[in-house]
């Protein structure tokens, strides 16, 4: 016998209640976002350094040398110091965005959705996730766009000849060759990339075995020897490479994380707000980050070149 239509809502009220005050408090809201596991930003992995702005923008120098340009002398007894003065960087100045959205939440789709209370879940890890994917694709494709080093790979990574560890260790040596103090310490590749190397013999060989932590018992390589790997859809970079760098001197997220009022703020400066909308019967969930990347030392890196477009 066909029901009436709307439904009706569910029974749980006590559930129903505590969704709402889920809403109407950030400091709820802020400790449910904490449990969501999906929002972690690629961005913060490749410029891991966090810098303030200041009346909406920041200013910072690209390439600051780690010497001074004068050379020293040997100073006879008595004798003043030859004078120099710090070398700088290039000025430059970026201008932060605030990226962001509000998506609607109706108390109808609140007391009738299958998900019942997991449907603010689903609507807050929606909104991060799309906050996420934007912020990851600027960062990525700014870095990799102002490292201009490149090192040829011995074969396109997918060929039976390939020597993926030795590309990555001769880029390595090239960025530690410039003598300004760089440690290498992060690859960057596409997840087809992350593949191939996942699955390569001459790795694997050198890696324990029978280990739990081996990707054919599950395990996922994390780590290539003194390198912390970071994988992300292909679309996110600005062509099939792998980028080495040194994660602390590439640069970092200059982000505006004054917390406005009505805001919940994540350690990684995502930001949500919760209104209501008692003409229409629903809420309006605004996220955002207020951010910029800024790549301070392009010469930390380099792009190996040559590894195949396999995407």
């Amino acid at each position: 016998m066909p029901g009436a239509y709307p439904p009706s809502g569910p029974s749980l009220s006590g559930d129903l209640l505590s969704v709402h005050r889920l809403l109407q408090n950030p400091t709820y809201l802020q400790r449910r976002l904490r449990g969501i596991p999906d929002l972690r930003f690629i961005a913060d992995k490749v410029l891991t350094q966090r810098l303030r702005t200041s009346g909406g923008a920041v200013a910072y120098e690209i390439g600051e040398p780690i010497v001074n340009s004068r050379a020293i002398r040997a100073v006879s007894p008595g004798a003043e110091y030859p004078r120099d003065s710090p070398a700088d960087g290039t000025a430059a100045l970026a201008k932060v965005s605030k990226w962001g959205e509000a998506v609607p939440l109706t108390d109808e789709k609140l007391k009738r959705s299958v998900y019942m209370g997991d449907e603010v879940n689903r609507t807050l890890r929606k909104a991060a996730n799309t906050i996420i994917t934007k912020v990851d694709r600027l960062t990525t494709t700014a870095a990799a766009s102002a490292i201009t080093a490149t090192s040829a790979a011995a074969q396109t990574w997918d060929n039976a000849s390939a020597l993926l560890f030795r590309d990555v260790e001769k880029a390595a040596a090239k960025i530690v060759d410039a003598n300004q103090g760089y440690r290498p310490n992060t690859i960057m590749m596409s997840t087809t990339k992350y593949a191939m190397l996942v699955t390569d013999p001459a790795i694997a060989a050198l890696r324990k075995r029978e280990d739990s932590t081996n990707p054919i018992y599950g395990g996922e390589i994390e780590k290539l020897g003194k390198y912390t790997i970071v994988a992300t859809a292909l679309a996110n970079l600005p062509s099939d490479d792998v980028w080495i760098f040194d994660d602390n001197e590439l640069g970092g997220m200059a982000d505006e994380n004054e917390v406005d009022p009505g805001y919940a703020t994540m350690d990684n400066n995502l930001q949500f707000k919760v209104i209501r909308k008692e003409s229409r019967d629903a809420w309006d969930i605004q996220c955002r980050r207020i951010t910029v990347p800024v790549v301070l030392e392009p010469a930390a890196g380099v792009k190996i070149t040559g590894t195949g477009s396999l995407g």
